[in-house]
């Protein structure tokens, strides 16, 4: 891995800037105390997965709803042997049919309900018919004979091949819960499962915390959306990334918008933006075209972090905007952009995303926000910088971790493939040193190799 300056060049002296941890410790404040108490949103059973439950979930109804048949096979009445009684077989979905007297037998199906009278469900390889030319009398001492619609339509008798037990393979209602039961309690995270559980219970929506707003503002009349760079124009790459990314941190995005390089159009959507938070791409430094300081200042926002001890992306900012309201500012640079986003954006959210507790509960976020962080040595000397902390991609390797050679701040082949962001202290880590590396917010490449390992120092 290369570092950031030539040997034998001078070293630049410190900037006038934040400690990168106490620009996370300041991020995380904000977050805490923009925090309010916000009524739950209910959302289509298809769109709750990944939530958190923002209230128990109690049964709407009985579940079962009524006694259901447990299996294929007959609903019979009494002991037997039993008369078959003719008509169409009992079916789910459909009404409850009459009702069974002593010594009668019909056809069900699995999750049919049971006839009134049924004491019994009797699977069909349990069982056994014949037919019979006479009307047996329920005595068992004298046949009696048929009348001829009789004969066509009850000419089978059903014989058990086992005991029969009552109650035997009818689920009978309520056996799971009963209506007004907690089948969940708040703050249980919606899975498939809790899904199916939710839709049997009888629910349509669930009631799930709302999440932080976020509006995205991508600055810049450099940036194309569509086709291969030219004439000093550049792909967007922030653009289809940061979006993604803010709602795998626990947030909720209204839109990304492309901002031309003009300050009124800025002040504009900054402070006219509904969003918790707002985060913007590029202008935070002091070019002829970076407006951000200047927009901020004319909408009397606060700025919390004015630059941080941290490469790449020591231009990113912090402001609180009207009330509980913030910005984000990013650099906009790729991998300085990613760097903001770890280092702001990432712990105001995981605050804003936990829930207020309610009084004997314990508050937790609404979904699972990443960013967290584990420790773990690296293989190889990592260069620092000499004053700033280095946030460097790397891949795990078992219990190590690799970094990886594409951490300039406009390079994401690094990033694309990495578990994570080391935290190098100011004058760099030799090999083995024990680093904290910040998670990203999916699942690791567990151990997958970048293109010929071509990623790697």
């Amino acid at each position: 891995m290369a570092p950031e300056k030539a040997a034998g060049a001078k070293a630049e002296p410190p900037h006038r800037a934040t400690p990168w941890p106490e620009a996370r410790r300041a991020a995380a404040r904000a977050g805490t105390a923009a925090r309010a108490p916000r009524a739950p949103r209910r959302l289509p059973l298809g769109q709750a997965l990944g939530g958190i439950l923002a209230e128990p979930l109690l049964a709407l109804t009985d579940l079962p709803s009524f006694d259901t048949s447990a299996m294929d096979g007959w609903a019979v009445a009494g002991p037997g042997p039993w008369t078959v009684r003719a008509e169409h077989p009992v079916l789910a979905g459909q009404g409850p049919a009459a009702a069974l007297t002593e010594g009668e037998a019909v056809r069900i199906a699995t999750g049919a309900p049971v006839p009134p009278g049924t004491t019994a469900v009797i699977r069909t390889e349990h069982s056994r018919t014949e037919h019979s030319p006479t009307k047996h009398s329920r005595t068992g001492l004298t046949p009696t004979e048929p009348s001829p619609t009789e004969r066509a339509a009850a000419g089978l008798l059903l014989h058990a091949l086992r005991d029969v037990v009552p109650g035997q393979d009818i689920r009978p209602r309520g056996q799971e819960c009963r209506s007004g039961d907690e089948l969940l309690s708040a703050g249980t995270e919606v899975t498939p499962a809790v899904l199916g559980l939710a839709a049997a219970a009888g629910y349509d929506e669930l009631p799930v915390p709302a999440r932080p707003r976020v509006e995205v503002l991508v600055l810049g009349d450099e940036l194309l959306t569509a086709g291969l760079p030219h004439e000093g124009l550049i792909r967007d790459a922030l653009g289809p990334m940061l979006g993604p990314w803010l709602e795998a941190l626990g947030a909720e995005v209204l839109a990304t918008r492309r901002i031309r390089d003009d300050a009124e159009e800025l002040y504009a959507a900054v402070t006219g933006s509904p969003a918790d938070l707002v985060v913007t791409t590029g202008g935070t430094a002091a070019g002829p075209v970076d407006h951000l300081h200047r927009v901020l200042d004319k909408a009397g926002a606060t700025l919390l972090v004015d630059g941080v001890k941290v490469r790449p992306g020591h231009p990113m900012l912090l402001a609180a905007l009207d009330g509980r309201r913030h910005l984000v500012g990013l650099p906009g640079n790729p991998l300085a952009a990613v760097s903001g986003l770890l280092t702001l954006a990432q712990p105001l959210l995981a605050a804003l995303s936990t829930t207020v507790p309610s009084e004997g509960s314990a508050g937790r976020t609404t979904a699972s926000p990443g960013g967290s962080a584990s420790r773990a040595p690296v293989v190889e000397a990592v260069h620092g910088h000499p004053y700033d902390t280095r946030l460097v991609p790397v891949v795990r390797r078992g219990e190590q971790f690799v970094p990886l050679r594409y951490n300039g701040p406009a390079m994401l082949r690094g990033i694309a493939v990495a578990d994570g962001m080391a935290v190098v202290p100011p004058g760099g880590a030799p090999s083995g040193a024990e680093l904290d590396v910040l998670d990203l917010p999916w699942p690791p490449t567990s151990g997958a190799v970048p293109a010929q390992g071509a990623c790697f120092t």
